[in-house]
């Protein structure tokens, strides 16, 4: 297993008061400058605070920027920079102070809805197994999972997770591999079966030999797929940088305008100042927060402003079938009863022999009864072979109830009629004995979560081009569940490498992907997607980690709530970038006529901020 690194929050928050500091650092000179300005015959001048400021905060700036110019990156703090460098060569310190408060504090706010938004995720990820119980003479020793060696005998206690891929070698116990495999229906774990890490056992210890370290099992190879897949992910290219391509060299042109017109520096300083790009800098990141903040409130974490940016692009949606359409656990779906037995009389006596079994099955035919409205009698002399089934005393007669092998043992099938309902279909069923004789069947299926269908509908209706189901249920079980959601593009038996080889082929055919999935077995896949989607209503662990978004409600519903979010977000953003910049082109006008002096500039410049971000703020509503 792999360790969530213990410092990563500390380095979040760190990452986070670092890019703090500039913005808080050039307020702080504004205003002491500001003070000895309005004393006055002071030793030190507030115009040298200003430039001594100035020249602090804005070296960092300066620099970055052109460190990314050599490396090709021309984006928005190209006219900041050129502002700071005019403002310190022609002595206009305050004009620049203002631009290096803007830009920097523009930087700041998206490194807050970064840092927020991570931290809320780190809340669910579910922490590994750290330590092993090694079998060494006749004694359980516990190591860390590292620990373990190939042919290392191990004791999985009921409740854990196996820690490495193994082989049992004693116990029998039911084992859910539903984080792996999607598979509703247990595996019945017994001497020869092999497993994977990251299965939980069920209700009895087992006794296994690992066939690998930790580092290389199956939950190892996932969470590289994880690393992998996000390492490999082309960066977005960010809304406000995407309009500093034509706005920069506007800029710059209107500047050499100014120039030639007057020959005066000081109206060219100003263009710069008024040109700052500062609705490019401070309608994004605010957006964004604001939506971010408009989706934690629904539940909905999005870990960062490039996943919310994407969530506006989604063209595709790839779900995943158990446990995020449907249940994730087997239902009892349908009983069959022969002629002399009520199928209620059948289940109310089933239920009362499985009410002390912890089987997952077990539990669903006491749930069915209850849910029936039956009331369930106690049993005695109650037997169970785990695994297998369970045979008890109900109110004097003996029911046996489980596996077909199992019941058998212990009664017949007298009716011919009743031996052909038992051999038709393949699906998940348990048998019912009563007093030696086989009188009926119960029949298990997961269960489609309610309204998901809507779902579909909406994404439809959003202009979504393809919705794929992706499971690695068997396939047979995805076709019954894709055709009562009218989905056509259906893959069954999948593994979790193919998963993500599938969404890899959907985003290289030009799609914007959104893959929505709950296991462990989703998480390659989840990392691969534009937007990866994780439903984390109970725990979340690696998908959770590998999600650009986790929804905390265990409602699928939500990934339509998030991708309106995000849609709307975007749309704010746009609109306040566009009106802030036009006000910033007709305030460049009038600073390269001589209308606006370089620190009125800067000021009005305040004054478009303002409005940019009154309306930004629309994103939290």
């Amino acid at each position: 297993m792999t360790d969530i690194p213990a410092t990563a929050r500390a380095q979040n928050r760190t990452s986070y008061w670092r890019s703090a500091a500039l913005p808080a650092a050039s307020l702080l000179f504004i205003a002491a400058g500001g003070v000895l300005h309005l004393a006055g015959n002071r030793p030190v001048s507030g115009v040298g605070v200003w430039m001594f400021g100035l020249v602090i905060t804005g070296a960092p700036l300066v620099w970055r920027t052109v460190r990314g110019l050599l490396v090709g990156h021309f984006a928005t703090d190209v006219v900041a920079m050129l502002a700071v460098l005019g403002a310190i060569l022609i002595g206009q310190p305050l004009a620049g102070l203002v631009v290096v408060l803007m830009q920097t504090g523009g930087e700041a706010l998206e490194r807050y809805a970064h840092s927020r938004a991570s931290d809320a995720v780190r809340e669910l990820e579910e922490s590994a197994p750290r330590i092993a119980h090694r079998l060494t003479a006749g004694r359980i020793v516990e190591i860390g999972v590292n620990d373990i060696a190939e042919g290392d005998l191990l004791l999985v206690r009921p409740g854990e997770m196996l820690p490495c891929d193994a082989l049992v070698t004693d116990g029998a116990s039911h084992v859910d591999t539903s984080r792996l495999t999607g598979e509703p229906v247990p595996l019945r774990a017994r001497a020869g079966v092999r497993l994977m890490s990251g299965t939980l056992n069920g209700e009895g210890p087992l006794t296994v030999k690992s066939l690998a370290p930790a580092r290389e099992s199956q939950y190892a190879r996932i969470v590289d797929l994880v690393r992998s897949a996000q390492s490999s992910k082309a960066p977005l290219q960010r809304v406000a940088d995407r309009y500093a391509i034509w706005f920069t060299p506007l800029t710059l042109f209107v500047c050499l305008v100014a120039f030639l017109i007057s020959g005066d520096w000081t109206r060219v300083l100003a263009v710069l100042v008024v040109a700052t790009p500062c609705p490019l800098i401070l309608a994004t990141p605010v957006a964004i927060l604001g939506g971010i903040n408009r989706a934690a409130r629904r539940d909905i974490i999005i870990r960062n402003g490039t996943a919310l940016e994407q969530l506006g692009t989604i063209t595709a949606a790839v779900f995943d079938k158990t446990g995020t359409l449907t249940i994730g656990r087997p239902r009892v779906s349908r009983i069959v009863s022969a002629p002399e037995m009520q199928e209620n009389a059948l289940l109310r006596l089933a239920a009362g022999a499985e009410t002390g079994s912890g089987h997952l099955l077990a539990r669903s035919v006491v749930d069915a009864a209850s849910e029936a409205g039956l009331d369930v009698p106690p049993a005695t002399d109650v037997t169970e072979d785990p695994g297998r089934g369970v045979a008890g005393i109900v109110e004097g007669r003996q029911v046996v109830v489980g596996a077909r092998s199992y019941v058998l043992e212990h009664g017949s099938i007298k009716s011919p009629a009743m031996r052909t309902l038992i051999d038709e279909g393949t699906g998940l069923k348990a048998l019912v004995a009563v007093d030696g004789d086989v009188v009926g069947i119960i029949e298990f299926a997961d269960r489609i979560r309610t309204g998901v269908a809507d779902i579909f509908v909406e994404l439809r209706e959003l202009g979504l081009r393809r919705i794929l189901l992706v499971t690695g249920d068997h396939a047979q079980n995805a076709l019954d569940v894709a055709r009562e959601l009218a989905i056509t593009d259906v893959h069954g038996d999948v593994l979790p490498a193919d998963k993500a080889r599938i969404v890899q082929e959907l985003i290289n055919s030009g799609e914007n992907v959104v893959m929505v999935g709950d296991g462990t077995n989703d998480a390659p896949a989840l990392s691969t997607a534009t937007v990866g989607v994780a439903l984390a209503g109970s725990g979340g662990g690696i998908s959770a980690e590998a999600a650009d978004v986790v929804i905390l409600a265990d409602e699928p519903e939500r990934v339509v709530e998030a991708i309106k979010i995000g849609r709307r977000t975007m749309r704010i953003a746009r609109q306040s970038i566009r009106v802030g910049l036009g006000l910033s082109a007709l305030a460049m006008v009038a600073a390269a006529l001589g209308d606006i002096p370089p620190t009125i500039g800067a000021l009005l410049q305040e004054v478009i901020d303002v409005a940019v971000i009154l309306n930004a703020l629309r994103a939290s509503r």
